[in-house]
């Protein structure tokens, strides 16, 4: 079993990683920070919300959930275009990145209103008592309140992320899904398929570990 792991293998399979690393972590930072002014503003202008806003609501909260309830693999062949235009591309490391971002992006959105909500309404009473505007409001009640709220958010994130990116594969995207399909799958290596996803749950396992050690000392800091 083990000799058909090859020192060529071996490299091929650490690249592989590394590529995973890199989908993952740069569509997870792309994705908060377009889910987390999306999320601000969904919280903003529900229903109670300091800007409330029921069609404006109504319309980004559509949009997202558009998104958020499109099959990442529909995702993947929908967005070629747009892959190709941003990266010259539509396979790839690089090219993965884009339909993960805007899969992420939804994603956090929503996690990170949840978040927003759990606050208490009488902290941002007070502060509006106080005179504060939405701004501050945003910056010094609602997101240092709902931190730990967010990192967990972000966390699952990237937990969802590292799956889509094995989904990407299967067009050529690049990680450890498209070793295994090439590998593991069209040349009959289950052993090969068996380790790729030993990896990847290795790997999702340090992402969560990482997270609610950063979500516990959050909150206890708070």
């Amino acid at each position: 079993m083990f000799e058909r792991f090859t020192a060529e293998l071996l490299a091929l399979m650490l690249d592989s990683f590394w590529e995973t690393v890199l989908m993952v972590g740069i569509a997870g930072l792309l994705g908060t920070v377009i889910g987390l002014p999306l999320g601000v503003y969904l919280r903003l202008t529900d229903r109670g919300g300091v800007l409330e806003n029921r069609w404006a609501n109504r319309l980004v909260g559509t949009l997202v959930n558009a998104v958020r309830s499109t099959p990442f693999i529909i995702l993947l062949v929908a967005v070629i275009p747009l892959t190709r235009l941003l990266t010259g591309s539509s396979i790839g490391t690089a090219a993965a990145v884009v339909p993960l971002t805007l899969a992420a992006g939804p994603f956090a959105a929503r996690l990170i209103e949840a978040s927003l909500r759990e606050v208490d309404e009488g902290l941002v009473e007070a502060a509006q008592s106080m005179g504060a505007t939405t701004w501050q409001i945003v910056l010094k009640v609602l997101l240092p309140e709902a931190l730990p709220g967010i990192v967990a958010g972000v966390t699952i994130t990237l937990v969802s992320l590292t799956g889509y990116s094995a989904m990407a594969g299967a067009i050529g995207g690049g990680g450890l899904g498209d070793l295994g399909i090439r590998y593991g799958y069209q040349r009959f290596l289950p052993e090969v398929m068996a380790v790729v996803v030993v990896v990847l749950i290795l790997f999702v396992q340090a992402l969560q570990s990482a997270g609610d050690w950063l979500v516990r000392r959050l909150a206890h800091r708070g």
